[in-house]
């Protein structure tokens, strides 16, 4: 199923999409406990997707996908985490890093450089915790801080935790997963910079108000067969700027689940980023986001996340 939170006018209501692509079915409205919200069902575990899918079959209140507003998923997920694995965004997004720091002191641009990747990254998952009330949705406007004149975008997929759980092992991690969706981690790339000289990650360069995008909902994990096959595909004003698969990652999600769940409990609810796709951001190519840009995340078997960049004056 594909699970949206939505608002047609009377507040967030939990949907699924129909087979057409174009219309909504109102789960909130059969009344049900476990199909209260996003939240409520990922709680309600086996009986909550059941009940989800019973009222899929009856689609007794329908309303067109064009007639709501998308809200994000998880409008307050419990937990955001994100992770770093894809080799050429590892080796390149230092090397524009350098670049953006060069300009900022005045200096010439040094331009693309080789690198390789740390052995820190190959040895284990490398994440860090993201504000989870920063998050917004499809279709909504990102108004990025005034603090920042270099904005950028990050395509990443995540997934999204169904089954409490601690030290699990990753052969069992897929038991613990509700299913995936398309995460912008939108990033104030010079405040980044100065940020991460201090060592105890991105903080303000990744913490501002609708920083964290997920959307345009949530696909359970039954009708994702190979997750590591998914294109990603990002767009800024309908030019492609990305295009990579999934799985070109040094570690898999089950991997990631195994390691942060190492003598620390993870909940229903709680996101987990899979870190941006290779080339999956405009730091990579030394390019960054400007006043008005329309920015398109597609990723196969998911669909598309559509958000605008506006900068305040």
């Amino acid at each position: 199923m594909k699970l949206a939170t939505f608002d047609g006018g009377k507040g967030p209501r939990l949907g699924a999409l129909m087979d057409d692509g174009e219309t909504l079915v109102c789960l909130t409205s059969t009344g049900r406990e476990e199909l209260a919200s996003m939240q409520a069902l990922i709680d309600g575990g086996k009986e909550g997707l059941t009940a989800a899918h019973a009222a899929l079959d009856e689609a007794a209140m329908t309303v067109p996908l064009a007639k709501v507003r998308l809200l994000a998923p998880l409008p307050l997920p419990p937990q955001i985490r994100d992770a770093s694995t894809a080799p050429r965004h590892i080796v390149n997004a230092p090397v524009g890093m350098r670049r953006l720091a060069a300009v900022l002191a005045g200096e010439p641009d040094p331009g693309p450089s080789e690198g390789s990747v740390p052995d820190i990254y190959k040895a284990q998952p490398i994440f860090y915790i993201t504000n989870r009330f920063s998050v917004a949705g499809h279709g909504d406007t990102i108004t990025w801080p005034l603090y920042s004149d270099y904005m950028d975008y990050e395509l990443e997929v995540a997934v999204v935790i169904g089954k409490r759980g601690r030290d699990i092992a990753a052969a069992d991690a897929m038991d613990h997963v509700f299913g995936f969706t398309i995460f912008n981690d939108f990033s104030a790339r010079d405040t980044q910079l100065r940020e991460m000289q201090g060592m105890l990650g991105p903080a303000k360069g990744k913490s501002f108000d609708a920083g964290n995008v997920f959307g345009p909902w949530i696909v359970t994990k039954d009708e994702i067969s190979d997750y590591r096959e998914m294109r990603c595909v990002a767009r800024i004003n309908g030019k492609v700027v990305t295009d990579s698969l999934l799985g070109e990652m040094l570690h898999s999600f089950e991997d990631m689940i195994a390691f942060i769940s190492n003598a620390e409990t993870l909940h229903p609810g709680e996101i987990i980023g899979g870190g941006t796709v290779d080339d999956g951001c405009g730091l990579e190519r030394f390019e960054f986001l400007s006043n008005g840009d329309v920015v398109e995340l597609t990723v196969e078997g998911i669909g598309t996340l559509s958000n605008i960049v506006v900068r305040r004056e």
